[in-house]
Formats: structure tokens, sequence, C-alpha cells
């Protein structure tokens, strides 16, 4: 039995192929405006890598903004359920899962089962995401990968107390105009964004093991600075975090198959 999950986000699109419980293949790609060429590209990638066909693939589970569109999947699942099942098939002792993607933050609670038992997302504002750290890493001159061991360089972390991305931007742009010392600008970028997770985190409920899933979960800064304010580590997950959710709806694809 061979499936796949194919997750569809605002900023890269994912695949991942399972042959029973191995992960054989998987592709992460950037988005484009068609949430379908997106699917389609990240499971051409992911077959290519497998050397595998379409008609090889037994039953495919699409999940993410785009699930609704994507031609060649036999079902569509919330990636709130993806992302739980995911991250508890890596870690069966994950009980809250943090997703940080490119619009939006999740925090998901889960039982011993992977079910979930709660959830609470932020609001329409990119404050928080990745989106949020791409326009700050343009402002400040820097590589997206650099903001995270730059923050950890920092010996005053600014305070950047804007709620919204456009006046946290406004903010930055006059600390450096005051000559505040640039990893200390990412320093409190990162913590701005922790402190926005929490209150996710906050309304969920903090319960150990906890990991952290999405592409934001790479920096270094942010995991460092979410885990000093929640005053606990984090597991780190044996996948690329950016599949989990991709991961999950495989694994799901093939629950739904063996019950056909």
């Amino acid at each position: 039995m061979i499936v796949a999950g194919v997750d569809v986000g605002s900023l890269t699109g994912k695949a991942v192929i399972l042959n029973k419980e191995s992960i054989i293949a998987q592709a992460i790609v950037p988005t484009t405006p068609k949430p379908e060429r997106t699917a389609r590209n990240a499971m051409d990638e992911a077959l290519k890598n497998a050397n595998l066909e379409y008609e090889n693939i037994d039953y495919t589970v699409g999940t993410g903004y785009g699930r609704v569109k994507i031609p060649f999947a036999n079902s569509e699942i919330s990636e709130l359920t993806c992302h739980g099942k995911g991250a508890h098939s890596l870690i069966p002792s994950i009980r809250t899962i943090i997703d940080v993607g490119g619009q939006d933050c999740k925090v998901i609670k889960v039982d011993k089962n992977g079910k979930i038992l709660d959830f609470a997302m932020n609001d329409k504002c990119a404050a928080g995401t990745g989106r949020f750290l791409e326009v700050m890493a343009r402002t400040l001159e820097l590589k997206l990968e650099e903001l995270g061991p730059i923050s950890l360089e920092a010996k005053n972390p600014a305070k950047i107390t804007a709620q919204c991305s456009v006046f946290a931007e406004t903010e930055v742009v006059s600390l450096m105009a005051d000559d505040t010392e640039v990893s200390d600008i990412v320093a409190g970028i990162h913590d701005a964004i922790a402190s926005r997770i929490m209150t996710l985190v906050y309304r969920v409920g903090l319960e150990n093991d906890i990991c952290i899933s999405g592409g934001v979960a790479k920096n270094i800064g942010v995991v460092s600075y979410l885990e000093n304010r929640m005053g606990l580590k984090t597991m780190k997950l044996p996948v690329d975090p950016q599949i989990v959710g991709a991961l999950g709806a495989a694994k799901i694809a093939q629950n739904e198959f063996e019950s056909q």
C-alpha cells in the first residue's frame, strides 16, 4: 500500500509519500497563484524522488488552505486534524502542537490517541508568522535564515510592542535609525512573535509534551524565545517540521484506504 498526503499552504506546498510506516519521498515547493498547480508541483517532485508514477499511489489526502482544489486527491481533511495526526505519529507522547506557518499560527491540543481536544488560531493579521519574519528580514537587509542565529547574540533585546505587522515594521525602522544593535532588534522581533504565540497557548492550555511544526520551527531564535516564555523545552521532530501536515494527511490516507 502506497499513499500520499499533500499540504497546500500559503507559502509552500508539501507532499509526503508513505509505504506502510516509512516515508519513501517528500517534497517542499513554493506556492503558485493556483493551489492545484502548487499541489501538482509538490506531488510531481515527490513522485520523482520515489521513482513512482501517479498510478502507483493507492490513495491521496489533501490538506491546507488549498485542499479543496487538489484534483488528484481522494479526500480532503482539515490541516488541524492532519497536524495533530502527523505530530502524534512521530512522537506519541505529544500533547501540544504549535504550528507556525506562513500566514497563520495554530496551537493544537491532542489526547493520547492524537485526537484533537482543543485548538486556537491567530486572527487575520500576519504578525507572528513566517510572512512577518520575511518582511522583517527584508527591512533589516538580512537573509531569512540569518535571523535565528543573529537573535541569539543579543545582549539587550529591543521591545517590539505593536500588534500589527505594519506598525511593527515602523518600530523596527525607528530602532534602526536610533542605531540599535541589529541582534537586539532581531531578538525583539522573535520575542514579540513568541509573545503572540503564547496568547494562543494560554487559550488552549499548556500540556507536555510540546513540539513546534511549520517552517518557523526551523528558526532557532523563535524556538528559543518561545521556550523561555513557556518555561519548557520543546521536543525536536525527527523529520522536517514543514512536512508534518502532509505526513498527517498521508497517515489518514492509509486509514481511509484500509477502511475501504
